[in-house]
């Protein structure tokens, strides 16, 4: 059966068995399904404005192009304006092996790294893991070194975990070690670079700090091994004080309860050294297209569809933090928050953050579409992109669980571009977005924001995302009061 005929087929069955409303999610579906400019609308992110750190020119442009774009589309569209603690853009980074051997080293600044303020030469030290206790070995040794941190090969979700994890604590070992810099070797084999934030926060770290291909890395661990090795290093980066940036927002009112918000998301922000295909244009457009579909089919549900692009997310989730506490006199009427933030695989299910009341609404809404598959949610809380802060505040939310097969490899890479793209799997989950959006704004009773502070530590503990928290330094501020609005 070719694809036409498969999609006919499908379509045939999804119409047969609607109903009420079912023509309207048969329609959005066909139309997410057909030709519709979404990847268009990744390359032309992806080339012609490329990777965009939040507070770079490029960003400005991406939010000028998403401005544009939801406009043109009929839909009325805002620029939110909102203020970032600290700017950190990228400079130049250079390195060179000067002993015993004359050769330069591939490697790219880790985000919120100091700078080396000029060129810094001096020997190079075996860090091991960068743990406490390795750079304890060192000793006497490490002051004034550059420090080679060892990382093994990133395969899995739970290694790129375990490298954020690492942070806090091999920042403090170096430091206290005495260091003058840091070369961390890359998790990606065949000389890919990619950005790692040193900090989570986009506070700026008090040390220089670059990541290093992995090949280089092990040949300058093989030469120390046999004697001194010196380096030359040279980090210069664009850091200052706060600065503003802008999320973009958009929405199509709803026609009984305009109050009532349902609330679609992607960050448009991306690191540079590739051009933010996977991570997240793609998403991005994808939820510029889901909003395109529904006003150029006239559908109106009965709930308001809020579409918002984040930026500042790659610096700390700044932008979904601002929208939280910039309309938080209306945040008990978001109904839900969905987000999207790991490429153009398939979704298989969501991430349900400590929230077991959405499962039953979310089956319903997706029987629509489950001719695309078994969608598989679980209980687990996400840490890390932008539904963080309305997890926080009590709203319910949903992270889409998506196949990172295309993905993961190109995090925060040089390889990010265009071509990983998945145009095929992209428009199947605009089409599986289209549907949840339609039954969670137009039909389905969802479970009511949870009120207090209190209910919401507890879900934290219960599932256990108090532990991340506390390992990312977001725990405190939770508790104090200085994250989640209620």
């Amino acid at each position: 059966m070719t694809g036409t005929k498969a999609l006919h087929v499908f379509l045939a069955l999804l119409i047969s068995r609607a109903g009420a409303g079912g023509q309207t999610v048969s329609t959005l579906v066909a139309r997410a399904l057909g030709s519709t400019p979404v990847a268009e609308d990744v390359q032309d992110l992806s080339d012609r404005i490329g990777g965009r750190p939040t507070g770079s020119v490029a960003c400005s442009r991406a939010v000028e192009w998403a401005l544009a774009r939801f406009r043109s589309a009929g839909l009325e569209a805002a620029a939110e304006p909102f203020s970032i603690p600290n700017l950190w853009l990228p400079g130049t980074a250079e390195a060179r092996c000067m002993k015993p051997e004359s050769f330069s080293i591939r490697l790219a600044a880790a985000p919120f790294s100091a700078s080396t303020q000029g060129a810094l030469e001096a020997r190079l030290v075996d860090a091991a893991d960068g743990s406490t206790e390795a750079f304890g070995k060192l000793g006497e040794g490490a002051k004034g070194a550059i420090a080679l941190v060892h990382s093994n090969e990133m395969k899995t979700f739970d290694d790129l975990f375990a490298e954020y994890v690492r942070n806090a604590p091999l920042l403090d070992a170096a430091g206290k070690a005495g260091v003058a810099a840091l070369l961390m070797e890359s998790t990606r084999p065949r000389g890919l670079l990619y950005r790692h934030p040193v900090t989570l926060d986009g506070s700026p770290a008090k040390i220089p700090a670059a990541i290093v291909s992995r090949e280089h890395a092990e040949r300058l661990a093989r030469l120390l091994e046999k004697g001194e090795v010196r380096l030359r290093l040279e980090l210069s980066n664009k850091i200052g004080g706060a600065y503003e940036s802008s999320n973009v927002v958009a929405e199509i009112p709803g026609r009984e309860m305009p109050d009532e918000i349902v609330l679609l998301g992607a960050h448009l922000d991306s690191w540079d050294l590739g051009s933010g295909a996977e991570d997240n244009g793609v998403n991005a457009a994808m939820v510029l297209d889901v909003a395109r579909g529904f006003r150029e089919l006239g559908v109106r549900p009965r709930r308001t569809l809020r579409f918002v692009l984040f930026t500042g997310e790659e610096q700390g989730m700044w932008g979904s933090r601002r929208y939280v506490e910039r309309h938080r006199a209306e945040l008990d009427r978001h109904k839900i928050m969905i987000t999207f933030d790991t490429g153009s695989g398939r979704t298989t299910g969501f991430f349900l953050n400590g929230r077991a009341d959405l499962r039953d609404p979310l089956t319903k809404a997706l029987a629509a579409v489950s001719g695309f598959g078994a969608f598989d949610h679980a209980p687990d809380g996400i840490d890390g992109t932008d539904n963080f802060d309305f997890l926080l505040s009590g709203v319910p939310n949903l992270v889409a669980i998506q196949d990172v097969t295309t993905y993961l490899p190109e995090y925060h890479a040089e390889s990010d571009t265009f071509e990983r793209v998945n145009s095929r799997e992209l428009h199947i989950n605009a089409a599986i977005t289209s549907a949840l959006l339609w039954s969670f704004a137009d039909g389905a009773e969802l479970p009511p924001r949870q009120k207090s502070r209190e209910e919401v530590e507890q879900m934290l503990v219960r599932i256990k995302l108090d532990a991340q928290m506390k390992a990312f330094g977001q725990w405190e501020d939770f508790k104090g009061g200085r994250r989640g609005v209620f």
